[in-house]
């Protein structure tokens, strides 16, 4: 298993870095995962052109983005780089506004970080966990965070209550219902989650909604799938929803089958009152 200290060295973290907007804060993760190893400077343009072209979706929950590009000749290896800055920047999120954090991630494929984003999901969807980052004090102690030394116990803990009264409320209420739900279409339905290149924030989106299916129990029922923008299109017919981005749901158009809109794509909360919109339970 792939972790994120594994693909995040120490030298790959700044904190309270400058940044007089958000080309420059992803400019700044991109100089770390050059100085590391991981790219060279063409990726880290192709990470600002990814939000010129498709909008500020990697913004994925409030005050996290999560920078990245489709594989190409410019990643060197697969890695990731984590800037906290000094004052938070606008992307042009309509809600999760202003930036505090840019993790950026240069993957040479789209399978071998697939690990690390789930266990990076878990732990930014612990507040305690996200607290701690938030005022870790340098690099080392950030690490040390994400490697698990504190908090990532506590944040597999958190994922599983974060719903609060509404994870109660779900699994109970779903409980009786997978069979019904399947019975109504195919054996195991799919959803999609979608994300401009189908290799980080649909991974963000993926393992929270997986989290609430094994809650519910209607993991067996119902599969997740990350996909990107032009492949979703193509696969929309095997799915009964797509959930993403509100970018990337204007970018779909009418495919078929319902769109469903994510802002927080860390929050178990918010997964389960899309997944209670979209079966209806």
């Amino acid at each position: 298993m792939v972790s994120v200290s594994d693909l995040l060295p120490v030298e790959a973290i700044r904190v309270d870095v400058a940044a007089e907007d958000w080309r420059a804060a992803i400019g700044a993760a991109g100089e770390l995962l050059v100085a590391t190893g991981s790219s060279t400077d063409a990726y880290t343009a192709e990470m600002i052109r990814t939000v010129v072209d498709s909008g500020p979706y990697i913004v994925v929950a409030p005050g996290f983005a999560f920078a990245h590009a489709r594989p190409s000749p410019a990643v060197l290896r697969t890695g990731m780089a984590w800037v906290r800055l000094a004052r938070p920047v606008e992307f042009g999120h309509e809600t999760n506004d202003p930036v505090g954090l840019v993790v950026a991630l240069a993957a040479e494929d789209a399978s071998a970080h697939t690990e690390a984003m789930a266990s990076l999901a878990r732990l930014l969807a612990d507040p305690e966990t996200t607290e701690a980052l938030r005022v870790a004090p340098t690099p080392a102690a950030v690490w040390g965070i994400l490697a698990g030394e504190s908090g990532e116990s506590g944040a597999d803990e958190g994922a599983g209550v974060a719903s609060g009264a509404g994870a109660g409320a779900g699994a109970g209420a779903a409980a009786s219902a997978p069979v019904a739900a399947a019975a109504a279409g195919p054996a195991v339905h799919k959803i999609l989650t979608v994300c401009g290149n189908g290799l980080g924030t649909s991974l963000f989106l993926k393992n929270t909604l997986e989290q609430v299916l094994d809650r519910w129990g209607w993991s067996r029922y119902v599969t997740v799938e990350a996909t990107d923008t032009i492949s979703a299109k193509g696969k929309a017919s095997e799915a009964v929803a797509i959930l993403t981005s509100r970018e990337i749901a204007k970018t779909l158009g009418d495919v078929g089958v319902p769109v469903r809109v994510v802002d927080d794509f860390t929050s178990t909360t918010e997964a389960d009152r899309v997944l209670r919109d979209t079966y209806d339970v």
